[in-house]
């Protein structure tokens, strides 16, 4: 589970994608009060900051249509509060940059 810190339009698709459906678990475990990864450290770095993951989402879906991809799963603006900008990480912005090379993707970094 990871939402990465970097821009989106760097992405490959795997990972663009990838961190969709991970964006809107972890949304969906912060809004619903789901307990399934409440304690995981992903999770963790953006209660409080849920203005910032529905910007990072936006990113994303800005992204994916992009590359003519089609969006069809918004986020509820009302619940996009708290922080909107992330400063807590689980991998700092470099370590995160040299995680996905060491994947040999074909992200843009």
């Amino acid at each position: 589970m990871r939402i990465w810190d970097i821009p989106a339009s760097k992405l490959c698709t795997k990972h663009l994608l990838g961190e969709h459906r991970e964006l809107h678990a972890i949304w969906n475990i912060l809004t619903q009060n789901k307990s399934g990864y409440s304690r995981h450290p992903e999770t963790l770095r953006w209660k409080g900051k849920l203005a910032a993951l529905y910007l990072r989402h936006e990113e994303l879906a800005n992204e994916m249509f992009s590359r003519n991809y089609h969006h069809k799963s918004e986020l509820d603006r009302k619940y996009a509060t708290g922080y909107s900008s992330q400063n807590q990480f689980v991998n700092t912005y470099d370590e995160q940059i040299k995680i996905l090379k060491n994947k040999g993707c074909k992200c843009k970094l």
